[in-house]
């Protein structure tokens, strides 16, 4: 199934040209400080965003005690953590939740896809009255244009409520477009075309930096800042075999790619943790088709064929990513995050799926400074809402800048001059480490 409920078409295409898609730059790593008293542990972070909605009874939070139609058609399993159970259909993350802090009591009361993705990509209930930028834009904000890869990049695109809002442009993430699955998958615009030859850019670069020194002398704004480093560093990412190699997924093992699962989550995954290698900050993995009305237990594990499901793909991809992070020392110092927008309706619909239910899910964390092996949060018997310690999107927001080091009260200026708090409403969330 391609397509979700609300009818918006799964494939994204890139939207922007050659020139914007390489405006968005990347950068050095900074040295993370202390917020709120909370060592900021983590460089970088990796967001999988099971877009559509992910179940949270059928994935992380199961409910074996409850009646037929609530428990759902899936059976609990023990994991590495004494007494915590998640779902048969994934073995490989059960072996792993040491490294994991599951939180199971998010909640918030915006059960449409667009403004249930907004709410968690930014921390902040949409309004009309602002576009709110994503936390990756502030990421890329805050490590500022210094490096040759993109600080902020989508796998293989992001939502709109995944861009930069009220920042300049240059703010969005790098949407690398296509599907990073299918054999030969190559990154659009990392070459100029064949009749352009470097020496050629060299001469246009210089140019322009001419015509935009006069311009400054007439108007200087944000939209001149943006266009600056649009062009800058899509010159640092044509001209760098540093960037190029990062995105080339054929310097991979076949026993690497096959461990992660040849699939759209596992390529993009095992391509996440190569961009973060490289000093990419932000890399937000996307994963459509989880918006799952109706046949789960055929759907979620099998779709096609045994083991072809969401549930299967999603073991592999997720368990590999943190078990090679930490093999190669990056594990502490990259958070990973991995969420939808929503949970579903706790009682099964008579299609054999479940509905949207913004007042219960899920959202696990590993690595940077994160704490593993421990719960947070719980919801009832039947996993309709949080019984304890519940999680609003403003508390993840605070907490995940808080954790990249980003202090949630620094105030930036909307283009009108409106000043803005990153996240004046949330709290860091207890117990995480």
């Amino acid at each position: 199934m391609n397509t979700r409920c609300d009818g918006h078409d799964r494939r994204e295409f890139l939207q922007l040209g050659f020139l914007s898609a390489l405006g968005l730059s990347a950068t050095d790593l900074l040295r993370l400080e202390t917020q709120g008293g909370t060592p900021a542990r983590a460089k970088s972070c990796i967001l999988i965003w099971l877009d559509g909605g992910p179940t949270h009874i059928d994935t992380f939070d199961p409910k074996p005690d409850a009646p037929a139609e609530v428990r759902g058609p899936f059976k609990p399993i023990h994991t590495s953590v004494p007494g915590l159970h998640i779902s048969e259909h994934l073995p490989l993350t059960a072996k792993i939740m040491n490294e994991v802090a599951l939180i199971r009591s998010l909640t918030h009361e915006l059960g449409n896809h667009d403004t249930g993705s907004h709410y968690l990509l930014t921390g902040h209930r949409p309004t009309p009255a602002v576009r709110f930028p994503s936390l990756g834009s502030i990421v890329a904000k805050e490590t500022g244009f210094a490096g040759a890869l993109p600080p902020y990049v989508a796998v293989p695109a992001i939502n709109s409520a995944g861009k930069a809002g009220y920042l300049p442009g240059a703010y969005a993430p790098f949407d690398l477009g296509g599907d990073p699955s299918k054999p030969g998958y190559r990154v659009r615009d990392l070459q100029p075309p064949e009749w352009l030859a470097i020496g050629r850019v060299d001469r246009r670069r210089e140019m322009l930096a001419e015509i935009d020194a006069f311009s400054r002398q007439v108007e200087s704004g944000p939209a001149t800042l943006a266009r600056d480093s649009f062009y800058e560093q899509a010159y640092r990412l044509i001209t760098s075999p540093a960037a190029k190699n990062a995105f080339d997924l054929n310097r991979e093992s076949s026993e690497t790619r096959q461990r992660y699962g040849r699939r759209r989550i596992g390529t993009g995954c095992l391509l996440a943790r190569r961009l973060i290698e490289a000093g990419s900050r932000f890399v937000t993995v996307v994963d459509k088709g989880w918006d799952s009305h109706q046949d789960i237990s055929r759907n979620l594990p099998d779709s096609q064929f045994p083991g072809s499901g969401k549930l299967p793909d999603l073991d592999r991809a997720y368990a590999n990513l943190i078990l090679d992070l930490k093999e190669r020392g990056l594990l502490e110092e990259t958070l990973v995050v991995l969420m939808g927008e929503f949970g579903r309706t706790p009682k099964l619909n008579a299609r054999g799926g479940r509905d949207h239910w913004p007042r219960a899910g899920f959202v696990c964390l590993a690595g940077g400074g994160v704490g593993g092996g421990r719960v947070i949060g719980q919801t009832d018997s039947y996993g309709e809402s949080p019984s304890e310690n519940p999680v609003r999107p403003e508390d993840l927001a605070a907490t995940l800048l808080t954790l990249l080091g980003i202090d949630p009260e620094k105030e930036y200026r909307t283009p009108t001059g409106r000043p803005m708090k990153l996240q004046p409403d949330g709290r860091f969330i207890t117990g995480l480490t």
